[in-house]
């Protein structure tokens, strides 16, 4: 969904979580990954098969 473009609102929607557990989701995520910014979640997404550039 990130890599969609989705807001962290827009995904807290989807999934029926809060906006704060969104945010602290995917900075936990890019922690672990060691990615400094979204775009570069997103193309690790796009490498790793999560996602695909349409």
């Amino acid at each position: 969904m990130i890599a969609e473009g989705k807001s962290n609102a827009e995904v807290a929607d989807l999934l029926h979580l809060s906006t704060r557990t969104v945010e602290t989701y995917r900075a936990r995520l890019m922690q672990k990954l060691k990615l400094q910014d979204l775009v570069a979640l997103v193309k690790f997404a796009i490498r790793n098969g999560m996602s695909s550039v349409d």
